[in-house]
């Protein structure tokens, strides 16, 4: 039970690593890897795995108190996970086709590729990488 409670609250839970096959992505390649998920403590049911590529780019805004800006310009869901046992590990994989608005100023901004895994009843896990599309 004391697990249980401590994986709800996120000591203990699992965690998640996403690998991408290659991090530098030239026009017309899809983003393609696969996502680690560590079971924790205890059994913990996955709601569903949310991939965003981020557009994050940095430099002062007028309309913006803040100096770095982050716009998802992509979202990838996977839905059928189910639940991920005591020190189980999961792997799913995942193919993402790029489109015009990941194109980006390289000098301004850099691409991310956050993993958000959605946990019933506990904190969620993340995981981000940089990739980045020429």
């Amino acid at each position: 039970m004391l697990k249980k409670f401590l994986s709800t609250i996120g000591i203990g839970s699992m965690k998640v690593d996403t690998i991408v096959d290659q991090p530098d992505l030239a026009h017309g390649e899809s983003l393609s890897g696969k996502i680690y998920i560590d079971g924790g403590q205890s059994e913990q049911m996955i709601d569903f795995i949310k991939l965003e590529v981020i557009k994050r780019s940095e430099g002062h805004r007028e309309d913006s108190d803040f100096d770095v800006t982050n716009d998802v310009v992509a979202k990838y869901m996977i839905e059928t996970i189910g639940s991920v046992k005591s020190k189980e590990t999961r792997m799913v994989p995942f193919e993402i086709m790029p489109d015009e608005r990941w194109e980006y100023d390289k000098e301004q901004a850099k691409l991310f590729l956050r993993t958000s895994v959605h946990i019933t009843g506990a904190v969620d896990v993340q995981d981000e990488d940089e990739i980045r599309y020429n």
